[in-house]
């Protein structure tokens, strides 16, 4: 069975625009454990005004940070 899940390529394209996880939660005033669940696929909700934030520092849309992916289920 095919599982569908929501993508945030923020490790993606802060490797592409080198910066830091450091960085980015300091200058947008994140908490570091909250971010690294984003950065991990590892979250229920999207919370609208951090995309618009994420937008805004990394100079992209909301279509080049966010992607549906596919993940195979096992069944054990």
């Amino acid at each position: 069975m095919v599982k569908k899940y929501l993508h945030i390529r923020i490790v993606e394209l802060l490797e592409e625009k080198k910066i830091s996880k450091t960085r980015i939660c300091k200058d947008l005033d994140l908490q570091r454990g909250n971010f690294n669940r984003y950065c991990r696929d590892d979250f229920q909700r999207v919370d609208a005004n951090l995309i618009i934030k994420l937008c805004e520092y990394l100079g992209c849309t909301p279509g080049d940070l966010l992607e549906i992916r596919e993940k195979e289920e096992s069944f054990s």
